[in-house]
């Protein structure tokens, strides 16, 4: 006897789909000296995925534009007298097309005078253009960066990758390997890229303008582009 399927049977089975399929969560990296700052401990409070990698720059990346450099109201304080503010921020800026500048603590007044410190906010804003986000705690400091990270990778569907975690073997996958080494560039970026100019030599030839109209590449990102690769050499120390 052929037994009769419940009518309530699609419901069950739907749910049951639904508790089993493996939902998207938002990706950080996050830099490995940031184990110790609480901030991490505050991400375990969010749906998503923290991977420690050790960063060249910036403290948080949250996508192929997006990377968060950190700062507790002391050390804002004390990058503004050794002067490390600046340079940190300019990596920032050559790096990223959207930088966030984030400063934690309750105060950042006391060891500098305030013209000092409201000067150089001053110029985080108007001269490097990089948005200042303040928080509380680090806990409060998890929150913002998985939101930013959320908007970033759900909302404007932005992908986030460390450069060199898969080793290059094809021809194409060197090729990509090498475009995604620009300032802004993903892999999928680079692909658009290489796609739209053919080789990596018309990549790096392509001025400004051209680079702005290729595919996932605005003006900024295009600017950055053509900085690094026109600016001459300084060996470091």
């Amino acid at each position: 006897m052929e037994t009769k399927e419940s009518p309530l049977q699609p419901v069950i089975d739907s749910l049951k789909r639904a508790a089993t399929a493996q939902k998207p969560k938002v990706l950080i990296f996050a830099d490995s000296r940031e184990l110790s700052s609480g901030v991490i401990k505050g991400l375990e409070n969010y749906d998503c995925i923290v991977r420690q990698k050790t960063l060249a720059v910036g403290d948080y990346l949250l996508s192929d534009r997006v990377c968060v450099e950190r700062k507790t109201a002391d050390d804002f304080v004390a990058s503004i007298t050794d002067k490390r503010l600046f340079s940190q921020l300019i990596n920032l800026k050559n790096g990223f097309e959207r930088p966030v500048l984030l400063i934690e603590g309750p105060d950042i007044y006391g060891r500098l005078t305030p013209n000092a410190i409201q000067g150089a906010l001053a110029s985080i804003a108007l001269d490097f253009q990089i948005p200042i986000i303040w928080s509380r705690s680090a806990e409060e400091t998890a929150g913002i960066v998985y939101w930013l990270a959320r908007r970033e990778q759900f909302d404007d569907k932005r992908e986030v990758s460390i450069r060199g975690d898969k080793k290059a073997e094809t021809t194409g996958e060197k090729q990509e390997y090498l475009v995604s080494g620009l300032p802004g560039i993903s892999i999928t970026r680079a692909k658009q890229l290489l796609k739209h100019f053919k080789t990596p030599a018309a990549v790096f030839a392509a001025t400004a303008e051209e680079l702005a109209a290729a595919e996932g590449v605005g003006p900024v990102t295009a600017k950055n582009i053509r900085n690094i690769l026109d600016e001459e050499y300084r060996h470091s120390k």
